[in-house]
């Protein structure tokens, strides 16, 4: 599957596009400035784009009004096609967010049933009690999206509703050449329905690529031969930033080890789970952590760790946003992306990951462990690499058995000599490949 062999780039278009928040109906055309990003994320060593919710909706995308139309705050369809053809010149992968589980109250469904009550024949595609209301005053209650109820869920047990939504995806296949999706709040959708949607889609596409929003619980559940190839990885997100943030690694080394070790109950060998910093829904990395030099060590974990790499559009060269502040203040409109330090490291550490079939698909193992500083190997192939990352401010000679003489660094090209000692620089990050 190409996907576990990628590094991939979110984008949240409305945001980017500095669309209105709530849908003002005017029709503008400012999505081509997506694909004017193409060559800046190739740049970047990004070989996959992830473009959150961009069809009409009644504001943020999540609530979607019409899946077959490019949201009128962003242009048309035909625009979207340009924009996904200049992707797949610069030789990245499209996908995009399968929003299933819930729509707008401006779904043209939805306001079928708001205007003929029960005597509409899409009654049954939602949830609906006629003995009840809502606190919109529709005069029927229906259920809502944990509760929020501009998020009208929909019944994805109704044949008639699955075969529509399957025939969107189709319909975005045929006019966009996607390359697969990223389901939001998989974890509420039916599990019959996402069986279907990975035979159809693989049907489409052999290599169609499906990856879900999880947030916790047992992800084989999800992920499995039948249904999802990947899902988001929020066990290990946490402990990301909150390891370097306490000085204490042992936090994220036992996630990565209780997920990817090597001992008959670790939970996921093999799968390659959707690993990020931060995203549209979480306060940005270089918010979230108390030492800025941290970050250059928070991405060379995430990059040797097994998983799927997703940088989120800005943070690579350390744009700043609080959760607290309001969904709007995480995805900001960029006149043009920056590039900096920061970039430099991440773009290092995506052309060594690409590069490395240890680090794409190798197997895990935990070689030396304090509380700022952390080695572990990746394996896979006869190739060996040792993701080695300093938290400290001062410099740390590391002794271990390295099973080799020497390594070259893949993120500088430099040879190491293991005897004697290793020693990392403060704040530093090492990618070495055995050799000899």
């Amino acid at each position: 599957m190409w996907a576990e062999e990628s590094v991939f780039y979110q984008v949240y278009p409305l945001g980017l596009c500095a669309a209105p928040w709530v849908n003002d109906g005017v029709q503008a055309h400012p999505i081509g400035k997506i694909g004017d990003w193409a060559e800046h994320i190739q740049r970047l060593g990004a070989n996959g784009v992830y473009l959150s919710p961009l069809f009409e909706s009644d504001s943020h995308g999540y609530d979607t009004r019409d899946y077959r139309r490019v949201d009128v705050r962003l242009g048309a369809n035909e625009e979207l096609a340009q924009v996904c053809r200049t992707f797949h010149d610069h030789g990245i992968r499209v996908i995009l967010d399968g929003v299933f589980n819930h729509v707008g109250r401006g779904f043209w469904a939805f306001r079928d049933v708001r205007e003929k009550k029960w005597d509409s024949p899409y009654k049954d595609w939602f949830h609906i009690d006629f003995g009840g209301n809502s606190n919109y005053n529709d005069g029927f209650w229906y259920e809502g999206w944990e509760g929020h109820y501009e998020l009208v869920k929909l019944n994805l047990q109704n044949q008639a509703v699955a075969d529509y939504l399957l025939d969107c995806v189709k319909f975005w296949v045929e006019q966009f050449d996607i390359d697969g999706l990223r389901l939001d709040v998989a974890y509420c959708l039916d599990k019959g329905f996402l069986a279907r949607l990975r035979q159809f889609t693989q049907a489409l596409k052999s290599d169609f690529f499906l990856v879900g929003e999880v947030l916790h619980g047992d992800y084989n559940q999800w992920v499995n031969d039948g249904m999802l190839h990947s899902c988001t990885n929020y066990e290990c997100y946490k402990g990301l930033y909150s390891s370097l943030n306490d000085l204490n690694l042992f936090e994220i080394a036992h996630s990565l080890k209780r997920q990817f070790g090597s001992e008959p109950w670790c939970l996921y060998r093999g799968k390659h789970l959707l690993s990020f910093v931060d995203n549209h829904d979480v306060t940005r990395a270089a918010s979230i952590l108390r030492d800025s030099n941290h970050l250059p060590v928070l991405y060379g974990l995430l990059f040797g760790m097994p998983g799927i790499p997703c940088v989120y559009y800005g943070s690579e060269w350390g744009a700043r946003g609080e959760k607290s502040q309001g969904d709007q203040a995480l995805r900001p409109a960029f006149d043009r992306p920056e590039w900096n330090a920061l970039t430099d490291a991440i773009a290092a550490m995506a052309k060594a990951r690409r590069g490395s079939r240890a680090l794409c698909d190798g197997d895990y193992q935990e070689i030396l462990l304090t509380n700022r500083q952390f080695i572990f190997q990746r394996q896979a192939e006869g190739e060996r690499v040792l993701v080695a990352v300093n938290a400290d401010s001062q410099p740390y000679t590391a002794h271990f058995d390295a099973g080799c003489g020497q390594g070259v660094d893949l993120l500088t090209g430099e040879i190491h000599d293991f005897g004697g000692g290793s020693t990392l620089a403060p704040y530093s990050v090492a990618f070495w490949r055995c050799e000899g």
